[in-house]
């Protein structure tokens, strides 16, 4: 199987906060970002929505276009989600149809830099858990999150 490399957008809202980044697993970083699961910028702006992402073979080739968008102006960034997303709609609700279980599901589940064990445990047990459903998953691991503060 090839390896793919994703270049892509969050954004808070439309015409909001965005944030650039690169992984070679898509849906697990999205997930990650939606639960705020590693501190950084991310963790600290509500940016959660997928608006935009680019596919390559070649991680030296997505690395390159990450470091290009990131050194756009903001219109040019604007008008490159509007040409292919013009209502920003979540585009994470679309990678992850056809998966069985609760809408998703994490390869090599491991921890991120920065991610906290109790973060790691939590993303384990919805992964493991096929009866929650993603937003009774979410609220349980926020609930969790809010009982261990």
């Amino acid at each position: 199987m090839v390896r793919q490399f994703y270049v892509y957008i969050l954004a808070s809202r439309k015409h909001g906060t965005l944030y650039i980044g690169i992984t070679n697993d898509i849906i697990g970083r999205v997930h990650e970002h939606k639960l705020k699961l590693v501190p950084g910028f991310s963790a600290k702006y509500p940016v959660d929505k997928l608006v935009y992402f680019e596919i390559f073979d070649d991680p030296t080739a997505a690395i390159a276009r990450e470091k290009e968008l990131k050194k756009w102006r903001r219109d040019w960034k604007i008008e490159l989600i509007e040409s292919k997303n013009p209502d920003w709609v979540d585009l994470s609700s679309t990678l992850t149809r056809g998966f069985r279980g609760y809408g998703f599901r994490v390869r090599g589940l491991r921890p991120r830099p920065g991610m906290t064990a109790q973060g790691f445990m939590l993303l384990r047990r919805l992964q493991r858990d096929p009866l929650l459903g993603l937003s009774n998953g979410c609220k349980l691991l926020l609930d969790m999150a809010r009982e261990h503060e």
